[in-house]
């Protein structure tokens, strides 16, 4: 049976820094020089945030594609996404990313990618997407919120930018307080790796980044390993 990858990254991912973190992810791949497609709806397929993709894939060893669904060209979305080896979800806007994927047909599709061995990745929304429910901004970017409407892959609640956003921290905390799903939080520049539905490591291209546990009771640090 493949191996189901979810390798959900705190943000940070296009930086230069995470340079270690995107080799790791691509050393996850099912094969050398890997197919790796970009999937940029969270942005609303924004032209820049697919050429920041390509820039930065050139600095690597893979094969880039991207998958845009508001001027959608491909018309056998599992047919394309089954010849692929990483599916990188851009950051952005969680909730409409999830609306307009299952409009499409998007949100199965990726399921048999993933269920067939492809590594399943992405940052801030590429993170949050694959989980029960999340913290977003995605109604309003002056205010966090939950969100429980994620694809539900993986059990429990995510929140990225665990370190990069004042209020991402105390809102989640607040919320898991008060009934929310216990889940993840990740620094920038973190990884959390998943193996089927298990978290078996949490990764960094930071000498301090760090992920945690969060529950009502309490935040408990995950082992991060440096990368």
């Amino acid at each position: 049976m493949p191996t189901q990858r979810i390798i959900a990254c705190g943000g940070g991912l296009f930086d230069q820094s995470a340079a270690p973190l995107r080799e790791f992810i691509l050393g996850r791949a099912r094969q050398a020089n890997p197919r790796v497609c970009f999937l940029p709806t969270a942005t609303g397929d924004h032209p820049e945030a697919i050429a920041r993709f390509y820039r930065v894939a050139a600095q690597h060893e893979c094969r880039p594609s991207d998958l845009p669904l508001f001027h959608r060209e491909v018309a056998d979305l599992a047919a394309f996404l089954a010849k692929q080896d990483v599916v990188w979800v851009a950051g952005g806007n969680t909730a409409n990313a999830l609306a307009i994927w299952r409009v499409h047909g998007v949100d199965r599709v990726l399921r048999e990618a993933w269920e067939q061995g492809a590594v399943m990745t992405g940052a801030s929304a590429g993170m949050n997407c694959w989980f029960e429910a999340s913290v977003t901004d995605s109604f309003s970017m002056n205010e966090l919120a939950a969100l429980n409407d994620g694809l539900g892959w993986l059990a429990g609640s995510a929140c990225p930018h665990y370190d990069a956003e004042e209020m991402r921290r105390p809102t989640y905390r607040e919320l898991v307080a008060n009934g929310f799903p216990s889940g993840v939080a990740a620094d920038d520049g973190v990884g959390l790796v998943y193996e089927g539905k298990n978290l078996v490591e949490a990764v960094s291209a930071r000498p301090d980044g760090r992920a945690f546990r969060v529950s009502a009771e309490a935040e408990a640090a995950i082992e991060v390993r440096v990368l």
